[in-house]
């Protein structure tokens, strides 16, 4: 099967090489779908390099079938408006959201989509909180983070450990059946209430986590903690 990678990108200068050598490094069929969401650091440079020159740019040690595909949104518009554009550009079986930054391990990925490949899941999530090594970051995002995902368990009727991951991966037809709806960090909640919403089997499994602080780049702030329970409200209703 065909693996999509969906990058969404935004200022990632600093790790967008590293992150692509480490994708194309992990041996399956894949093919890299990066949507630059007007980035102003050099990251949308780069990708216009990247999708002249290909993954010889990278340097690295490509393995399997890789494909590289370079999307340039018009406006800065937010993670979900990226990702929204990606899986309508992305043509692999299995669908995955990979972020630009280091903070999740593409060695991790055969992990996340093995229930697929094995028939037994429709959707994976990747969860930080259930046995794998993970960097000991902000206690109040932990707390803010569990209560998202109890309040998104208790609308949607699912059990996850971790609504919030950036780790999901998809059947395909499965994001053909979505219209994703949320522009920013809501695409989460809102994905997870639709995945429930249309009954389809979903398995989580333990993933690594090498989160970053805000000094090293991190993006998510109270605003999108708000956003989220907003969006939690918002899809449930719809429910």
């Amino acid at each position: 099967m065909l693996v999509s990678l969906v990058i969404p990108v935004y200022n990632e200068i600093p790790t967008l090489a590293e992150i692509l050598r480490r994708c194309i490094a992990v041996d399956f069929p894949k093919e890299l779908v990066l949507v630059d969401d007007c980035s102003k650091d050099g990251s949308r440079e780069f990708l216009r390099q990247l999708s002249e020159q290909g993954l010889a740019l990278l340097g690295g040690n490509p393995t399997n079938r890789n494909e590289v595909r370079v999307l340039f949104q018009d406006k800065n518009q937010g993670k979900g408006a990226a990702l929204r554009r990606g899986f309508a550009e992305a043509t692999g079986d299995i669908i995955l959201v990979q972020d630009a930054d280091l903070e999740y391990d593409p060695r991790d990925i055969p992990r996340v989509i093995q229930p697929i490949l094995d028939g037994d899941a429709d959707v994976v999530f990747g969860s930080r909180f259930i046995g794998s090594p993970r960097r000991v970051l902000y206690y109040w995002h932990t707390v803010l983070n569990n209560l998202l995902t109890m309040l998104s368990n208790m609308t949607s009727g699912l059990n996850v450990t971790d609504m919030e991951t950036c780790y999901k991966a998809f059947r395909a037809e499965v994001l053909r059946s979505v219209h994703v709806e949320e522009d920013r960090f809501g695409f989460e909640p809102e994905i997870t209430a639709k995945v429930a919403r249309g009954n389809w089997r979903v398995f989580e499994v333990p993933i690594s986590y090498h989160g970053r602080t805000y000094e090293e780049g991190k993006k998510i702030g109270w605003k999108d903690g708000v956003r989220a329970l907003y969006a939690i409200a918002k899809y449930s209703v719809k429910r």
